[in-house]
């Protein structure tokens, strides 16, 4: 999903939709300590503080990189899937019983969170809000869901420690930029990228639901942690060919 308008840069917009931002992620505070309080005891300030830490990185990202005074109704989703994203952070302190309802809480709305995952890009289209910056908002947003997914997983025991691969491959390939700055280079837009990350999220949360049991769990996982490693081999790929051309001139 490539989010690319014409927008000039505002300093005046960036600050406006930071704003927007801000008041739209403290708007959600109630439902997330609610949510967060159903799925455990002591859940409310674990999903708030857990909201607060994304919603922050975030807001500061809008006042740095966004351009429109407008925040747009893409980013509200957007905005309200990092939300979702947020209520993972309950079972890694909390982990509950494979088989319990909270189980069960978990995986929907985590699979709420992945059919939204389709509307934003849908949404900035149809309004003229499309950005490259939304394009990434999207993407890092993908991540950190990605990211709790597998810890949350991890801590319910319902896969091994290898399933945090599965949800950390993004940032195990941005650590490698750090020393390997070739890797941080612009990549051509590619749909496999977001068909892999769609069926990467899709695994996880299915992992998540009490009706996926081994064997079938580590199947599912195993091939869906291979064709992730594929996409970055090949993203990996394209930027060396691109450092070795860069090289020959």
């Amino acid at each position: 999903m490539l989010r690319s308008g014409h927008a000039p840069r505002s300093l005046f917009g960036a600050r406006t939709a930071a704003l927007r931002a801000g008041l739209a992620a403290l708007i959600l505070l109630p439902p997330v300590w609610l949510a967060g309080s159903t799925l455990a005891p002591g859940g409310g300030p674990v999903a708030v503080g857990a909201h607060l830490i994304i919603s922050t990185v975030i807001v500061m990202s809008f006042g740095r990189h966004w351009s429109p005074p407008l925040l747009g109704l893409a980013n509200l989703v957007t905005l309200l899937r990092a939300a979702l994203a947020s209520l993972l952070s309950v079972p890694i302190v909390f982990p509950p019983d494979s088989a319990s309802s909270t189980s069960w809480l978990l995986a929907g709305g985590a699979a709420i969170a992945l059919a939204l995952d389709g509307v934003d890009g849908m949404l900035a289209r149809r309004t003229g809000l499309a950005t490259a910056f939304g394009a990434r908002f999207d993407m890092e947003v993908d991540a950190v869901f990605a990211a709790l997914l597998s810890i949350a997983i991890l801590r319910m025991q319902e896969a091994g420690p290898w399933i945090l691969l599965l949800g950390l491959m993004r940032y195990l390939f941005v650590l490698a930029s750090w020393p390997l700055p070739w890797l941080a280079a612009p990549l051509t837009q590619r749909r496999r990228r977001k068909a892999v990350c769609v069926i990467q999220i899709a695994t996880l949360v299915a992992l998540l639901s009490p009706l996926v049991q081994p064997p079938l769990s580590g199947i599912l996982g195993a091939v869906a942690t291979l064709l992730l490693a594929w996409s970055f081999g090949t993203d990996i790929r394209e930027l060396a060919s691109g450092r070795s051309r860069a090289w020959e001139r």
